[in-house]
């Protein structure tokens, strides 16, 4: 199992990921968001509609939207940089979203750009440039209704 797999399966082991997210992500662990699924091709995250995560307009807060699209996307580069030798740092470079329809149920962003994420690591493995990558995250609510679309330019570059 290589270690892209091994961080999968933390993360697809609940209690371990809840650790992780209450040391690493606390803001995201109280706001009950949670990875439904991942693969080597795409991440599928959660984020509930509640207190902490509504604004006084009776929908979704867009940062509480951000916040999970971007794990979506963030979650399958850290499966890819994980383990690596030598270490790959990665940064959010640019982000763009857009709205469609208030989120006023529990929303799901999908990312499917996993391949593209460990393509662009395996690249600045090979030559230690930083490499940038486009991932997109899609929420959709309870209604089967886009609710937002979000952008996130991911940057890698290998450590010496």
């Amino acid at each position: 199992m290589d270690t892209a797999e091994k961080f999968r399966e933390t993360v697809r082991n609940n209690f371990k990921f809840k650790l992780f997210m209450l040391k690493e992500l606390p803001s995201a662990f109280f706001s009950g968001i949670r990875v439904a699924e991942i693969t080597e091709e795409k991440a599928v995250v959660r984020i509930p509609f509640k207190f902490l995560t509504k604004n006084p307009f009776k929908s979704m807060y867009f940062a509480s939207q951000a916040m999970a699209a971007e794990l979506a996307t963030g979650i399958l580069a850290l499966s890819q940089i994980s383990g690596r030798k030598p270490k790959v740092s990665m940064l959010v470079f640019d982000m763009n979203a857009h709205f469609s329809k208030k989120a006023r149920t529990a929303v799901i962003f999908t990312c499917e750009n996993g391949k593209d994420i460990k393509n662009a690591v395996e690249k600045t493995m090979k030559t230690g440039e930083g490499v940038t990558v486009e991932a997109k995250s899609v929420g959709i609510d309870k209604d089967g209704d886009v609710v937002s679309e979000f952008t996130f330019v991911w940057t890698f570059k290998a450590k010496k």
